[in-house]
């Protein structure tokens, strides 16, 4: 995995808005009603291409492809996991951590859940009803062939390459399996084969990993149980990802899609010391959401491993500002003389469009302004730190 070792470099956590003809042929395949699958395939293709381009155009050094062909982050798996299918009675149906907050500011979520209409598709969850299998090798080798494509286009403007992938722990209930921790380790089992794919192809992977919140979150459990669970969960993860190199995975533990009040968020004091059970070598987390900006001050007190390498989220991914270059240098700054300027890379809070949406939280055009702002500030920082 890059480091910064000569110069600050730049990332983000992954999807990026799609073109809106793009939407439109995904919204029919989602919906289950007739679409041209040779287009659909040529516009995903293309929407890699220039999302890549877009990415180094505005300076970022480790690029992804945007998720063109995913409707969400977690929701994709419906269509490579064997054993699964929709679970028709989940209807909408919030998680406990989600759920708490909605209960403290109904107001505010009535109006925010309207923007679930501009998706491609329906909030759904799916349910285990058999044995659980990796089926999805070959939308994951065109996902490969995609941004293999795109990234020979640029030569050495690409430093590296990640995709992302989602966690073992986000998906439906069990309905198949005599215990709970068969059923992870299935699943685990089951995606590792998309894990080990995406690092033989020459990328990092990236592991999108909101369960571990929502687990640490839930207000129905105790302590000591969200504690325990949270933990298992991380060993299933592990497990998952036992014959990857640690140096070829990056982890990113996110907060949740929910862009409101977040008064349940935890501290990331507390957070820490899960997050870094995980197997890999980079740790991906929020700092620019006003909730946790001042929390780069945990690492006075915890200390990293000398293995492992933290990617600050410097842009909000849930609002249409564009960060100065210069706030960005000094975050950069903070983390660098805590940590060291090596095992800092500057990145962002989450994903600019983690579900597909005709109307994302981020504007399209205005995430492209945020990546050249973060260019700009790592450019600020790696004066000040090399000089």
């Amino acid at each position: 995995m890059k480091t910064s070792t000569d110069r600050i470099l730049t990332t983000h956590v992954g999807s990026l808005g799609r073109p809106h003809e793009l939407l439109d042929t995904l919204r029919e395949r989602e919906h289950g009603r007739p679409y041209d699958a040779e287009l659909l395939a040529r516009q995903i293709t293309e929407a890699v291409a220039d999302r890549v381009r877009i990415q180094v155009e505005m300076g970022v050094d480790i690029v992804t492809d945007g998720e063109m062909s995913k409707t969400s982050f977690v929701d994709y798996v419906k269509d490579r996991l064997g054993g699964f299918e929709l679970d028709e009675d989940f209807g909408g149906k919030l998680p406990p951590s989600w759920q708490a907050e909605v209960d403290m500011f109904p107001d505010y979520y009535a109006a925010y859940m309207n923007k679930y209409s501009a998706t491609v598709a329906p909030l759904r969850r799916i349910k285990c009803v058999g044995p659980i299998s990796y089926v999805g090798q070959a939308a994951l080798q065109t996902d490969i062939d995609n941004l293999q494509a795109a990234v020979a286009t640029h030569g050495d403007a690409v430093s590296e390459v990640f995709m992302p992938s989602t966690t073992p722990n986000t998906y439906g209930s069990n309905q198949y399996y005599t215990s709970e921790d068969e059923y992870l380790d299935a699943i685990a089992n089951a995606m590792k084969v998309e894990y080990e794919a995406i690092v033989a192809a020459g990328f990092v992977v990236q592991i999108d990993d909101p369960g571990l919140i929502d687990t640490l979150t839930d207000p129905t459990r105790s302590v000591e149980d969200r504690e325990h669970r949270a933990n298992t969960k991380i060993d299933v993860l592990n497990h998952a990802l036992r014959d990857i190199p640690a140096d070829r995975i990056r982890h990113h533990t996110c907060f949740g899609l929910n862009h409101g009040p977040r008064l349940t968020d935890l501290d990331m004091a507390y957070i820490a010391p899960f997050m870094l059970r995980v197997k890999c070598t980079a740790h991906s987390f929020e700092v620019a959401n006003p909730r946790h900006q001042h929390e780069w001050t945990i690492w006075e007190d915890i200390a990293l491993p000398d293995d492992r390498v933290l990617m600050p989220g410097l842009l909000g991914h849930a609002n249409n500002y564009v960060e100065h270059p210069e706030l960005i240098a000094q975050y950069i700054m903070r983390y660098a003389n805590l940590v060291g300027r090596e095992r800092v890379v500057a990145s962002s809070d989450c994903g600019f469009s983690s579900r597909a949406s005709y109307a994302p939280e981020v504007h399209p055009t205005v995430a492209w302004e945020k990546l050249r702002a973060l260019s700009q500030g790592a450019e600020l920082a790696t004066r000040q730190l090399w000089r």
